[in-house]
């Protein structure tokens, strides 16, 4: 008897603790509304991390950001080597419907690393934002695709392939890839990487010619891309939402907001970014991407 009920009793405890939490979270998510504490002019900070394989969340945010009347000034806040190439331009075409139709001043604010992807992002904002050491640039397209033949060969597996078309199976892992197929693959990624540089070049106000030139995946620090006409100013997160106010013309200190956080046990334990991370290195070399390589390889 007496086990019982200090099982019983246990139990209670351990319920009593998660209903606490779980009212104890509802209600620092109501007191946290953006709505509820704060009135006039916002800046709304939209973070943009990791590697990009997805845009609907961030497109989604921008676009409720962008459908508020308080909402002066977008920065997003990125801090990503880049990604997928669909994903990204989605980004990017987002904002530059906020800017057009909605009229909101955009700010881009780079982090630790900007680059590829993430610095196409960048280029559909008003004005561009970097730290000094930030690691951004790396304009360029990149495919990879591994070849297991002799591995197969080796422990006895053959692939056999009916296909449609004779670029069907470009980039099998089975077999050698063909001249014809190489050809083919740089005309498309010549292609992507020639959208690059005119993203670039309209959002910069800089010649196509003379982006060409840095255009070849090459990265460089937020000091070097300054002086190259690559980014408006150096500084900070907090010097990136006063330029997005002094735009938009907010009167003193602008109010700053965040989306909600999303409370998961997924989240709580790994992190809100942890499957978007996993799903980008399960997908590594499987699309074309704008993506920086990985300098630790």
């Amino acid at each position: 008897m007496k086990t019982r009920h200090v099982i019983r009793s246990v139990l209670v405890f351990i319920g009593l603790i998660f209903v606490a939490i779980v009212v104890l979270s509802v209600l620092f998510s109501l007191f946290t509304r953006e709505s509820a504490i704060s009135f006039g002019d916002k800046v709304a900070v939209v973070p943009i991390k990791g590697i990009i394989t997805d845009s609907e969340e961030i497109n989604r945010t921008l676009a409720e950001y962008g459908e508020r009347r308080d909402v002066k000034v977008i920065v997003v806040r990125i801090d990503s080597p880049g990604g997928a190439v669909g994903p990204a331009q989605e980004i990017y075409r987002e904002i530059l419907r906020i800017r057009e139709e909605k009229k909101k001043t955009v700010v881009a604010s780079m982090g630790s690393v900007a680059a590829s992807g993430g610095y196409y992002i960048a280029v559909a904002a008003d004005r561009i934002v970097a730290n000094p050491g930030t690691i951004t640039g790396s304009i360029g397209v990149i495919v990879e695709f591994v070849n297991m033949e002799r591995l197969f060969e080796r422990i006895g597996i053959k692939g056999y392939v009916v296909k449609s078309g004779k670029f069907k199976d470009v980039g099998s892992p089975t077999r050698e890839m063909t001249p014809e197929e190489k050809k083919l693959l740089q005309e498309v990624v010549d292609n992507i990487h020639r959208q690059f540089v005119e993203a670039v070049a309209e959002g910069r106000g800089l010649k196509v010619e003379d982006v060409q030139k840095i255009a070849d995946g090459r990265i460089f620090s937020g000091l070097m891309a300054k002086k190259l006409g690559l980014v408006d100013s150096l500084g900070n997160l907090g010097d990136a939402i006063k330029i997005g106010a002094e735009l938009a013309g907010i009167k003193g200190k602008p109010s700053v907001i965040y989306p909600e956080k999303e409370f998961t046990l997924w989240n709580l334990l790994f992190g809100r970014d942890a499957g978007s991370a996993l799903l980008g290195e399960l997908l590594w070399g499987t699309r074309v991407m704008y993506l920086m390589p990985d300098l630790t390889r």
